[in-house]
């Protein structure tokens, strides 16, 4: 009973710590500016039609949530973080979207079992840190012969190795938290699914971003806006030379993806079928 209650309150210290983390900085305007192309895409793969039941998770200010309802679905927008889905109101409200918007954990998500017709997410449930636990949440609230669709970064690409640089500075992850961009391997996300799914069509694709003309612009930009980076910067704010490698290393990663003002980040669309007979 001790270990039990010890679980959940560090599983409670963990989810609050992640809302914190997200909620620093600005991350619409990196949704906004930088991978918007990405929602759009995900919509088209998972076909919304009019009338689909569909659930956006870590739909954060609606990057996919608010084409999905352009495209006629009806949609629910969750986030762990309020403060992501009130930006998201107010784009739906002058996009002239019309959707519902709701505080949920991807790992314990609070709707019924086979409550929607398409469960997707946009470089969202990846950074849920169990990924076996949002996997099954994923699919129970998916109806049987409903479509799953996820983008997610991959760790060869570019968000991946950013990943990857700020991993030797930030504090060790909890016990049984996973690396975010694993969701971004095929036959990672295909383990977690199992034998539940069928259909599955997987491909990895890049989105061009040319928002930055030098990597120090880049570096800049996601230390004042994107929260894990603002995270991993606070953590080690009383080391200048930890501070400095970090700056120098994240330059080299950008200087390195840079070609005539642009990058191109990779990413990996996966869409799959939930297994079983649709009740008639």
């Amino acid at each position: 009973m001790a270990d039990s209650a010890d679980t959940r309150e560090a599983d409670r210290a963990l989810k609050a710590k992640h809302r914190m983390m997200w909620a620093l900085g600005d991350y619409p305007v990196v949704a906004s500016r930088l991978i918007s192309a990405l929602g759009p895409v995900l919509v088209e793969a998972v076909g919304v039609k009019r009338g689909d039941r569909v659930l956006d998770i870590a739909a954060g200010s609606g990057n996919s949530a608010i084409p999905a309802a352009l495209a006629g679905g009806d949609v629910i927008a969750s986030d762990l973080t309020p403060e992501l889905l009130d930006v998201g109101r107010q784009e739906a409200a002058e996009r002239g979207a019309e959707l519902r918007w709701q505080e949920a954990d991807a790992e314990a998500l609070p709707f019924a079992d086979g409550s929607f017709d398409t469960v997707m997410s946009c470089v969202g449930v990846m950074f849920a840190p169990h990924h076996q636990d949002t996997a099954d949440e994923l699919l129970r609230v998916c109806r049987p012969g409903g479509t799953i669709g996820l983008v997610n970064w991959t760790p060869e690409g570019f968000i991946g190795r950013m990943f990857s640089v700020m991993k030797q500075y930030a504090p060790p992850p909890p016990p049984g938290a996973q690396p975010p961009p694993l969701w971004g391997r095929e036959e990672h996300v295909r383990t977690l699914l199992g034998g539940r799914v069928g259909g599955v069509e997987a491909h990895r694709q890049t989105i061009r971003v040319d928002a930055f003309a030098e990597p120090a612009e880049f570096r800049e930009f996601f230390k004042s806006v994107y929260g894990p980076t603002i995270a991993v910067y606070r953590n080690i704010a009383d080391d200048q030379k930890k501070t400095a490698a970090l700056d120098q290393a994240l330059d080299e990663l950008a200087g390195s993806a840079l070609r005539d003002g642009a990058m191109d980040w990779e990413y990996l669309l996966l869409t799959a079928h939930r297994n079983g007979t649709a009740p008639a």
